[in-house]
């Protein structure tokens, strides 16, 4: 039985529609004086669940263009994108009549340098600066929580840690 049920299992996956691709922008900051990096989440427009800024391809634009455009266009946010990508992760994204499609999201580091205060989807979410680890427990994505915890224990690893009072004296 083992057998026919891992033939079906491959039938399954060479019949599946590969996913489909979004790029992301994963945008941070640091607070110096704790050396503590916040993540900035956002909502989701349909559900409400906390999200990274992401979006489909654009005809003429590379993925970090396109996360960096995300970035603004939902949250307001500019800064310094990073070309290379951090990550991905996979999710099931919900389309307007119901089937749901598997897509594939390519995530770019973005070192928030300012927030705007109008931007096209100004109203249509929440926005909330959260210590890394918080961030990775609000999202539901388990590949997206380990991308975003990596990230800030990276980031935190490379940074120097503020001096003590005591050390100066």
């Amino acid at each position: 039985m083992s057998l026919l049920h891992r033939l079906a299992s491959d039938v399954h996956l060479m019949l599946r529609r590969p996913a489909r691709m979004q790029y992301a922008a994963l945008c941070y900051r640091v607070q110096k004086k704790a050396n503590a990096v916040e993540i900035l989440l956002l909502t989701s427009r349909d559900t409400g669940r906390w999200v990274i800024p992401k979006g489909w391809p654009m005809q003429g634009k590379r993925a970090h263009e396109v996360a960096e455009r995300e970035a603004y266009e939902e949250g307001g946010v500019r800064g310094k994108v990073h070309k290379a990508t951090i990550g991905s992760y996979v999710y099931q994204k919900r389309m307007d009549h119901g089937l749901q499609i598997t897509c594939k999201v390519q995530v770019h580091a973005l070192e928030v340098e300012n927030l705007e205060k109008n931007f096209p989807e100004k109203g249509e979410r929440k926005l909330e600066w959260c210590d890394y680890r918080e961030a990775s427990s609000r999202v539901a994505e388990p590949s997206l929580k380990r991308l975003i915890l990596d990230f800030g224990k990276r980031l935190t690893a490379t940074r120097p840690k503020p001096a003590s009072k005591a050390a100066n004296g």
